[in-house]
């Protein structure tokens, strides 16, 4: 199994997931602040690292940028928080963590990131993507923590820009259905657009099987007539 390390300042935290990872049979390493964590990633090389954003020394996005900016981002960093925004979320994604997990956090959510997280490679710190050059899965991550956040109250209602290619902006002050709806139906349009309506291209470019994506467009509203030619349907 494997070497864990949990980074949070509250004691009755570190000591519950300490102990469902135990039992799940991981090594647990403990900190609570940055220069303890700091430490023992030197100590035992952890295989993955759970990290709170708000600590009283140095917070958990200024270590996770020390770490990347340091190339010591060698093992895959999920960051916790109880009270995430969006901005903090995407901040945090954007210089290196592989995802975000809200406080109180549930056995399910902690097990199945952890799972997830520990199957994929360590991530490398980089300069952010637009969201409109991003694969269809890691939008879905975003949108799923959306949802997430928005349910919670803790998400801030702003405009959230689609990408420097477009000037559109999404009125998150309304129904998160329409805003999900409102944003997919840009995000496949500005692919149909630069695929010049090839479905299939649009359907690799998505990850999304071809018939699939073809309902989905039309439950969206998407004007498939202009690419009827170029895409064989």
């Amino acid at each position: 199994m494997a070497t864990i390390l949990v980074v949070d300042d509250e004691l009755g935290i570190r000591a519950l997931l300490s102990e469902i990872l135990t039992d799940e049979g991981h090594s647990v390493e403990l900190a609570e602040n940055a220069a303890q964590a700091r430490a023992c990633r030197e100590r035992v090389r952890p295989d993955l690292v759970l990290l709170d954003i708000w600590m009283p020394d140095v917070d958990g996005i200024t270590l996770l940028k020390e770490w990347g900016s340091s190339s010591l981002l060698t093992m895959p960093v999920i960051m916790m928080s109880g009270h995430g925004t969006i901005d903090t979320a995407v901040e945090a994604t954007k210089v290196g963590a592989v995802a975000f997990l809200e406080k109180p956090i549930t056995l399910q959510k902690l097990l199945r990131a952890v799972e997830q997280a520990l199957a994929k490679p360590a991530p490398r710190a980089q300069p952010a993507a637009p969201l409109s050059a991003m694969p269809a899965n890691r939008i879905e991550g975003m949108l799923t923590l959306e949802s997430a956040l928005v349910t919670s109250g803790s998400m801030p209602m702003a405009p959230m820009p689609l990408g420097p290619q477009s000037e559109q902006l999404f009125e998150l002050d309304r129904p998160l259905r329409e805003a999900r709806d409102a944003f997919e139906k840009s995000y496949f349009e500005f692919h149909l657009t630069k695929e010049n309506g090839s479905m299939t291209r649009v359907a690799e470019k998505t990850g999304l099987e071809r018939t699939h994506l073809y309902r989905k467009l039309k439950q969206l509203g998407v004007d498939l007539s202009r690419n009827k030619r170029s895409s064989g349907l």
